[in-house]
């Protein structure tokens, strides 16, 4: 009697349906973890669901983390990902505080045509013909430059600015602080929340592209880590990771399961998103504003 007072069979059914859903994703991840850290004799007896390696064994991140190719497409989709989103959240956060000030000229012409470009995107060819005309081709910068602003992330950003009481604004412009004073000091701080989950989202989506960076980064030694991967892991192509056979120990070369590799590849690729998340959630936090205004 005391369960049910405390836990509704509604709540209960609910609870045991978000674990199972939970389990299908974790599981998965846990089985991958656990192949990529077994020998390679025992990672290929291991069952989908098994999720505690078997005979710990660290040969497949010893193979990858010395492979040349595989660790300069990590430390390009490092670069592009820090170097991209620094770019993005400053253009989005510059873009949402002028569309949110209420004296901007043309305010909803530029929205209608933001709007309309977020709408009907012009394509992959015009694009590919702007990136070759600023002689952007075979360069990180053309993956870089390309997708500076997302609208859909714009439009976010401008209603968590809108969010901040207009009268802390005036008090700011009353105290002499001009455009940029007001959005570094007053508006920036008290969008944290938002400007975290912005920039976690542009986070992601830099670090997994790979369409554009294999239409524009042609040169080996400039490609990013997801690239690599969808080629070894999704197309099967092990000459790209494993190609040179004198970057390893002959040992470790012999005894490789391309499964249990493909399995430290996918970890590899997977470690710098989940350490985001635990860095974007301190950000939110409860009552930003309580206090900032007496009434």
């Amino acid at each position: 009697m005391k369960l049910k007072k405390m836990f509704s069979i509604k709540q209960i059914f609910l609870t045991l349906i978000l674990i199972f859903l939970s389990l299908t994703m974790l599981v998965p991840l846990l089985n991958i973890l656990a192949v990529s850290l077994s020998s390679p004799e025992a990672s290929v007896l291991m069952s989908g669901i098994r999720v505690i390696p078997k005979d710990f064994d660290l040969i497949n991140y010893r193979i990858v983390f010395n492979h040349p190719v595989l660790m300069r497409s990590v430390f390009n989709s490092i670069y592009i990902t820090v170097i991209g989103t620094l770019i993005n959240i400053s253009l989005t956060s510059l873009a949402a505080y002028a569309l949110t000030r209420p004296n901007l000229t043309l305010k909803k012409p530029i929205m209608i045509f933001l709007i309309f470009m977020m709408l009907f995107d012009p394509g992959l060819v015009p694009e590919y013909l702007v990136v070759q005309s600023l002689g952007l081709m075979g360069s990180r910068w053309s993956v870089i430059l390309i997708t500076c602003v997302n609208v859909y992330y714009l439009v976010i950003m401008m209603r968590y600015f809108e969010a901040v009481p207009k009268d802390i604004i005036e008090a700011g412009t009353i105290d002499g602080l001009n455009h940029i004073n007001l959005l570094t000091k007053i508006i920036i701080p008290l969008s944290s929340a938002g400007i975290a989950t912005i920039t976690m989202f542009y986070s992601v989506i830099r670090w997994n592209e790979y369409f554009k960076a294999s239409i524009y980064i042609l040169n080996q030694k400039d490609t990013v880590l997801q690239v690599i991967l969808r080629q070894f892991v999704v197309l099967g192509d092990t000459v790209s990771l494993i190609g040179q056979q004198n970057v390893f120990n002959y040992n470790d070369f012999a005894r490789v399961d391309y499964n249990a590799l493909k399995a430290a590849t996918i970890i590899v690729a997977i470690i710098p998103i989940l350490v985001i998340y635990p860095v974007v959630l301190k950000f939110y936090t409860k009552d930003a504003l309580a206090g900032s205004i007496k009434e």
